[in-house]
């Protein structure tokens, strides 16, 4: 089983905007990490986000490029401070769900799937990136790939 956690794109501060869209720069990055995922035919099948503006704009911007079977939907859970542990206990199901959420929750969770940990850090996060995990027969589950608009 497939599971892609996605950091929303950068947005615009507080002060900016209150609802905190996604920036120019922001909206660019997660259409040049979408533009990757659609070149080599990624096959997501749902696109979860938390219901923020900033995490729905990014799970639209990915659904473009990559027309989703079941389409996008916000769901409880995703929020930056969520318990990961519900989550999980609730089901990452389909195979191919993408997530669009926040940190600390998407590290959070990669920690707790990684090594039953969700307060080791396994991977850094970055806005507009993508996580691919795999789950074996065995319930395990590894690192597949991972795309980020910057090098940094």
């Amino acid at each position: 089983m497939r599971l892609y956690l996605v950091q929303h794109g950068r947005c615009l501060d507080q002060a900016q905007d209150p609802a905190r869209p996604l920036s120019e720069v922001g909206r660019r990055e997660v259409e040049s990490v979408a533009a990757i995922a659609r070149h080599f035919d990624l096959a997501v099948s749902r696109i979860d986000h938390s219901g923020k503006l900033r995490a729905q704009q990014t799970a639209e911007l990915f659904a473009a490029a990559l027309a989703p079977a079941q389409g996008v939907h916000a769901r409880p859970g995703l929020a930056p401070r969520d318990d990961v542990g519900a989550l999980v206990q609730d089901g990452l199901a389909p195979d191919g769900l993408m997530l669009v959420g926040h940190l600390p929750m998407l590290e959070r969770l990669a920690g707790l799937l990684l090594v039953g940990d969700p307060d080791r850090r396994i991977y850094r996060m970055q806005n507009a990136g993508i996580l691919a995990l795999e789950s074996a027969s065995d319930g395990r589950w590894s690192i597949r790939w991972a795309v980020t608009p910057r090098l940094d």
